[in-house]
């Protein structure tokens, strides 16, 4: 483990302590989509993840392990191929932020065939349609000639961004999405980025496991940062 301060999370006003989970990471049923619920779920390790997208009984999860992409250059980074770097060098992508947090939520509940097939559903996307209007949730799009191709969807608090979901239509934009998301958050200042649970894509792209002792002490750090996620896209993508 990391050695990190010794900075303790503030007991959570709706959730027992994240260590007490079972050994799948579920530590709660119930509760709310709403605003303070959410935010202080993802302020404690905590997210929702219904067991379908028609599920009325939310459950709550913090995995341990848990997956993250590190922001700085080393194992556990984002691995950028070279086929990716030659993508990401293309004239024919162009990315922006929350300029279409819909159709990126949308997107990841429906690409790909999802529809039916995943825990995003009208509620869910309601939640985090609402989250992102009143500025904690964010998008990165990616469009290819003028159409929303791809992008990523997450919440931010002071230097955590939790990445909840992305997608593509065009070959790759998911990825050029994570790219530019992950040049952004390094530049201005974020040190988590929170992908919950690993999979056979995410780790191929360079992400790893801390357990959830490491992730949460970071965390600890992470929401104090007086960071922000801005409204325009930042760094040096063609240089990663």
């Amino acid at each position: 483990m990391t050695e990190l301060p010794t900075i303790s999370l503030p007991k959570s006003r709706y959730f027992p302590s994240p260590t007490s989970a079972g050994p799948d990471g579920l530590v709660y049923f119930g509760g709310r989509l709403s605003p303070d619920w959410l935010l202080d779920a993802y302020s404690h390790g905590i997210f929702p993840w219904p067991f379908s997208e028609n599920d009325t009984l939310l459950a709550w999860w913090t995995p341990d392990p848990r997956a993250i992409f590190e922001l700085t250059a080393g194992p556990g980074s984002l691995h950028v191929s070279r086929r990716l770097r030659r993508t990401l060098r293309s004239s024919q992508w162009t990315a922006t932020c929350d300029t279409n947090f819909r159709g990126v939520i949308t997107g990841c509940a429906t690409a790909q065939d999802r529809h039916g097939q995943t825990w995003l559903g009208p509620a869910m996307i309601k939640a985090y349609c609402e989250m992102h209007e009143m500025g904690h949730a964010h998008s990165v799009e990616v469009w290819h000639e003028g159409e929303l191709a791809g992008g990523v969807y997450g919440l931010a608090i002071g230097g955590l961004f939790s990445a909840e979901s992305m997608f593509y239509a065009v070959r790759d934009a998911s990825k050029v999405a994570l790219a530019y998301l992950v040049s952004h958050l390094r530049t201005r200042g974020f040190t988590l980025l929170d992908i919950q649970q690993l999979t056979e894509h995410t780790e191929r792209l360079g992400a790893c496991e801390i357990s959830r002792d490491e992730y949460l002490a970071r965390l600890a750090l992470a929401v104090r940062q007086p960071v922000t996620f801005g409204d325009r896209l930042e760094g040096k993508i063609r240089k990663m």
